[in-house]
């Protein structure tokens, strides 16, 4: 509206100079005739200045006049003054008539007239193309301009292209609009960013429960097969025919969990597979954490064998992220029970103090956790944090590759670090910064 208001504003000051102009323009050429008392003065001035001596040609120069000499009315050079419209008096200079004086100025005021007219109508010219091209320059600043931004604009939204931004000016008529577009814009970065963490959210989701869920599926498939052999060994032993009715209908029931217990972990492997492409995208939300919180984690695994403490963590607080601390432990140990199948040794120590890229002394607990398994090659040893790589022990296992990459991430992004090698068996190093 503002703008609106300028413009109007602009228009009436371009009017109301023009009409100014046209005003001036009327009052100068306004012609109001001849002063006849002027005209009667200067002939008895010319009469007397005849009288004292003064010859024709002086009086003519004196008064601007033409002094014909003659009584004639109809002489060729005095007709031409009548036509012409000048003004002709009597030459009496005794009381006598003895010619005509004739002031031919109307040839002189209608040029003068015409250059004031010219002249004026060249400054209007010149004042209405000046305003004709401000006009025009405020025209585009406050219309064209714009519109030719938004088109620009609108074309890389479209192209999406979120981060090119709308100018926002004071002259721009569409100042209004033009906040809101830009408005328009971050509410889409904003909704775009977060469609994303939505999705990032639900490929972790799917990833964690995909991966986590695969070790009850194999715990349930393994007592299953337990719970066959056992059936079997009975349905040997027993000679009554009611119990090997009984053992045949609890085989049966046996065969369909662990038939059941296949599906899920074929269906978990098609959903993990989706998501192991984006695996290293998952988030770690690092705290400061109860160092007894790690300790725990490791206590809670009563089905990954027998796992022996030598010692307790030293009480204190760490950086971590607890929910992806507590996958680490869980690959790290779950990889020994699967490949090992010994007891896991796991121990507790402070590093000495050390010094960061930036100079900051900083202080690290050091987790070991052992196994007396075979161990790794000494040529895979590289590679089993690689991802997806399996090594050749691990053809008839479970498992996508993962884990130990899993750990390698989890532990980096805490600020920590991963250390492995073969000693007596399979020994993982994890280092978790101490506050």
């Amino acid at each position: 509206m503002k703008q609106i208001i300028k413009l109007a504003l602009l228009f009436t000051i371009v009017m109301i100079m023009a009409y100014a102009i046209m005003l001036y323009i009327n009052k100068n050429t306004d012609f109001k005739g001849r002063d006849i008392t002027e005209y009667n003065r200067m002939v008895h001035q010319i009469n007397d200045d005849y009288n004292f001596g003064m010859t024709i040609d002086d009086l003519e120069r004196k008064y601007n006049c033409s002094i014909i000499l003659t009584t004639d009315l109809v002489e060729a050079e005095l007709t031409r003054f009548y036509t012409e419209g000048a003004l002709v008096l009597d030459f009496a200079p005794n009381g006598e008539i003895i010619g005509k004086i004739a002031w031919d100025d109307l040839n002189n005021i209608y040029e003068n007239k015409e250059k004031t007219l010219l002249n004026s109508m060249i400054i209007m010219w010149i004042i209405i193309l000046v305003d004709g091209y401000l006009f025009i320059i405020y025209i585009y600043i406050t219309i064209a301009r714009p519109i030719r931004e938004f088109e620009s604009f609108s074309g890389e939204v479209a192209k999406g292209n979120l981060d090119v931004t709308l100018p926002m000016r004071r002259a721009n008529l569409f100042g209004n609009f033009t906040e809101s577009f830009d408005q328009m814009r971050e509410e889409l970065i904003k909704s775009r960013k977060r469609e994303a963490e939505a999705e990032k959210a639900k490929r972790e989701l799917v990833g964690e429960i995909s991966h986590d869920i695969k070790t009850p599926v194999a715990t349930i498939k393994a007592t299953c097969e337990v719970m066959d052999v056992n059936l079997i060994k009975r349905a040997g032993q027993s000679k009554d025919s009611d119990d090997n009715k009984f053992v045949g209908d609890m085989q049966e029931k046996v065969g369909y969990i662990a038939e059941k217990a296949e599906t899920i972990n074929q269906l978990v492997q098609n959903v993990f597979h989706v998501t192991m492409e984006e695996v290293d995208e998952l988030s770690v939300n690092v705290s400061e954490r109860d160092s007894k919180m790690i300790e725990e984690y490791f206590l809670r695994l009563k089905n990954y064998g027998r796992i022996i403490m030598d010692n307790h963590i030293p009480e204190c607080l760490v950086y971590m992220d607890s929910l992806r601390m507590e996958q680490v432990i869980d690959n790290i140990v779950g990889n020994s029970y699967k490949y090992a199948g010994t007891d896991i040794h796991v121990s507790f120590a402070e590093t000495e103090a050390l010094y960061d890229n930036n100079g900051k002394l900083i202080r690290f607990i050091r987790i070991r956790i052992s196994d007396s398994g075979p161990g790794v090659d000494d040529e895979e040893l590289p590679l089993i944090t690689e991802k997806y790589y399996r090594g050749k022990k691990s053809v008839d296992k479970n498992g996508y590759g993962l884990g130990l990459h899993l750990v390698k991430t989890y532990m980096e992004k805490q600020g920590g670090g991963m250390e492995y090698y073969n000693d007596n068996g399979f020994t993982v190093e994890l280092l978790v910064k101490k506050v």
